[in-house]
């Protein structure tokens, strides 16, 4: 195993499934070329299609036009947390064009870090809120970053009245804040970080979440799964997480798979292909 190397492709999954939460452009793709050659490989692993999220302006422009250039790409767009520092109405006004677009899915990468100190709370609040709003009003799912701030996330969803429908990205909470969530209706989505050795809270708040509240991403370039944690992340490496999942849940892979695809589809609003046998797709 050679540090910096992409893991290996692994065998392709029974049953299709989505990367709910990946970053085409952060793993090295610029051109259609790359995004193609990127989901390529993913499909081969039976990740047949992603959501590419933003986390700035440039990234938002690119992730809304990535996702014209392959049906299997779709985008969502936001301002991450920690670039809130400067967040105006010139921004809100991109944002909220790109959000309208059809190639986007959900508006996100949106919420609260309370790790980094790149922007003020107080900045990071204003923002999260007009982010809810948006989401309202264009009628997307809301794709929420939540570090170490789950009860004022939780807060604010309160206060302002959440959208119809609300993802947290790479949860992180415990099987308490995955109880407040699913109580809320909320969807819980599970990156490499739930195959780590020290994520045993992690752990018990996957064995909890109903089957039709969770999907499966890979925030790629981060966060590889277990044992390749620490090597370049890529789309392929949900199958890794997906077959972790099967064995924390005692479910077989294919129910996994098959639960994550179409959550992805309600959750997205994608064209449903999750009816497909193995054998045909």
């Amino acid at each position: 195993m050679v540090k910096g190397e992409r893991p290996p492709v692994p065998e392709r999954l029974p049953a299709p499934v989505v990367d709910a939460h990946t970053h085409l452009d952060a793993c090295g793709a610029v051109t259609a070329a790359d995004v193609t050659a990127m989901v390529d490989r993913a499909e081969a692993a039976g990740v047949t299609r992603v959501v590419t999220v933003a986390d700035d302006l440039a990234a938002a422009r690119w992730a809304a036009e990535a996702a014209t250039w392959d049906s299997r790409v779709f985008a969502a767009v936001a301002i991450h947390p920690t670039r809130t520092k400067e967040f105006g109405a010139a921004e809100q006004s991109e944002i909220e064009r790109l959000a309208r677009q059809d190639s986007v899915v959900a508006v996100g990468e949106t919420g609260l870090d309370h790790y980094w100190d790149y922007s003020p709370h107080d900045a990071q609040q204003r923002a999260f809120r007009w982010h809810i709003d948006l989401a309202k009003r264009v009628g997307k799912p809301l794709m929420i970053h939540d570090r170490d701030a789950h009860d004022d996330v939780l807060r604010i969803l309160d206060e302002e009245g959440a959208p119809e429908v609300v993802v947290f990205h790479c949860f992180s909470g415990d099987l308490e804040m995955a109880r407040r969530c699913v109580n809320a209706g909320y969807v819980l989505s599970f990156a490499g970080t739930v195959t780590f050795r020290n994520a045993r809270a992690l752990q018990e708040a996957a064995k909890f979440v109903p089957a039709e509240q969770f999907l499966v991403e890979t925030d790629a370039p981060f966060l590889t799964p277990h044992p390749f944690r620490g090597r370049p992340n890529e789309p392929y490496c949900t199958a890794y997480t997906v077959r972790y999942l099967a064995d924390l849940r005692g479910q077989r892979v294919e129910e996994v798979a098959s639960s994550a695809c179409r959550n992805a589809e309600r959750v997205f609003r994608l064209p449903t292909v999750s009816s497909v046998t193995p054998r045909e797709w």
